[in-house]
């Protein structure tokens, strides 16, 4: 996406990592394998910090009611409690195998985070059992962040309660619209009355932060109805607020659907969707939140912090658990095998990790990971590279900057010397800012596939 797209086109993607997936390969894996067996040391080898980085860890359910029709995620739907029993159990051996390597040794969980596919998928019984066996290997008592991805219409009281008596900290409701026809169109599995039900539970339940999740842009989305969305999500008053403007990956069931019968999207322009968020924004700010990040808003931003967002955008560690799930150690990238049968038969069988791909970025790619996504909250600490990388960003990339200050995008600081000098975004940087970024690869990843 580049920042003059006006349409929603198949290929579009939200920025997750650098350098893009579809450059990582299965002859780096020894790399992962090698960072494994030796106690790290410091993150980043070779660049200016040599602070021993957070470590977090990804659990990934990937199970869910039904395939939403935007969803590019790996998820399975129609499955039974067997298949979901022995998935359950591939993942514990998984993290058996990787507490037992010596990267592990003497390191603390900062963060943890349940994602999807659909976690809250798991009946009390299953995410007892799955909690049970694996802290027989890991605990993150000591974490300051337990996420947990819900879905609304796979809640039950008993269930929000058995998730907070696990230790979940944060809590995200995957909403996207409260219009019943737009959910039924776009495929997802839940409708309105199930919000409003499940959320009577979880502010019982008094969890230390929920999130609600939206998206702009669903197909059928109209002004009216997306201020009704912003209107009710108000009314239910949550810590944090998440606002995706849908995109169309490749591997979508819209996305397909478009290329088999060439016909034009349906998804609403990039312009509109700036424009819904933009409207969101400055509703959620007369209504007394911050904005966080280009997709986020928070009500007490001294109460609400995003700590598996920041850290990862600071090039922490991430432990890489379930299939097809992405992590990064030791300044290596990697991601599990896609595959159900091979990612089973590696644990289960084989009794080795299921690593499919890996990349080791350099450490001038490092920095462009870290500038890129951290350009996503809305600034960047000239200082802050300055002092781990070495690098001016700000001399670095000085005639791209300037070409976003000419465009509106950008606002530079006055003296680049402070300390507390920082490139900020203005609002219309911050709302197509997955388009300012590629622009900072390298040239020979600027035409590439991302994924």
């Amino acid at each position: 996406m580049s920042t003059e797209a006006t349409k929603t086109e198949v290929g579009s993607y939200f920025i997750s990592n650098y350098p893009p997936y579809s450059q990582w390969n299965a002859e780096s894996i020894p790399e992962v394998l090698e960072a494994f067996s030796r106690p790290q040391a410091a993150s980043n080898p070779g660049a200016m910090s040599q602070e021993l980085p957070p470590l977090g860890l990804y659990l990934h359910i990937p199970f869910c009611r039904k395939r939403c029709k935007f969803c590019y995620f790996k998820v399975f739907t129609n499955v039974n409690a067997e298949a979901i029993e022995r998935y359950v159990s591939a993942l514990c051996q998984e993290i058996s195998l990787v507490a037992q390597q010596p990267f592990m040794q003497d390191r603390q969980f900062r963060f943890v985070y349940f994602g999807g596919g659909t976690p809250s998928f798991l009946s009390v019984k299953q995410l007892e059992s799955l909690l049970e066996r694996l802290h027989r290997h890991v605990h993150w008592n000591g974490a300051e962040e337990v996420t947990f991805e819900c879905e609304p219409g796979t809640l039950s009281e008993p269930k929000v309660q058995a998730l907070k008596k696990l230790g979940v900290t944060r809590l995200s409701l995957g909403v996207e619209n409260f219009s019943d026809a737009i959910l039924e169109e776009n495929g997802r599995a839940h409708l309105s009355k199930e919000v409003y039900r499940a959320w009577e539970w979880i502010s019982k339940a008094q969890f230390a932060n929920v999130n609600i999740d939206l998206i702009s842009g669903m197909v059928g989305e109209t002004w009216d109805n997306w201020k009704e969305n912003i209107r009710k999500t108000i009314e239910l008053s949550p810590e944090s607020v998440t606002i995706y403007q849908m995109e169309l990956p490749f591997n979508t069931v819209y996305s397909k659907g478009i290329l088999e019968s060439q016909s034009e999207s349906a998804v609403a322009t990039w312009p509109t969707k700036r424009d819904w968020v933009r409207y969101a924004f400055d509703v959620f700010q007369e209504n007394g939140y911050s904005v966080s990040s280009a997709y986020t808003v928070v009500k007490d931003p001294t109460k609400v912090s995003f700590s598996y967002r920041d850290n990862l955008w600071q090039g922490s560690d991430l432990l890489a658990t379930g299939i097809a799930s992405f992590g990064h150690i030791s300044g290596v990238h990697y991601q599990n095998v896609p595959e159900w049968d091979r990612y089973l038969g590696m644990i289960l069988d084989e009794n080795r990790l299921p690593i499919g791909r890996a990349y080791r970025p350099t450490e001038h790619q490092r920095l462009i990971r870290e500038m890129i996504l951290q350009l996503k909250k809305g600034y960047l600490s000239i200082e802050y590279f300055r002092r781990k990388f070495g690098v001016d960003i700000l001399e670095q990339w000085q005639s791209q900057w300037n070409d976003y200050v000419a465009e509106g995008y950008v606002m530079l600081p006055k003296d680049s010397g402070d300390s507390d000098a920082k490139i900020r975004l203005s609002t219309d940087g911050m709302l197509r800012v997955d388009g300012l970024l590629s622009a900072f690869f390298e040239p020979q990843f600027r035409n590439v596939r991302y994924t």
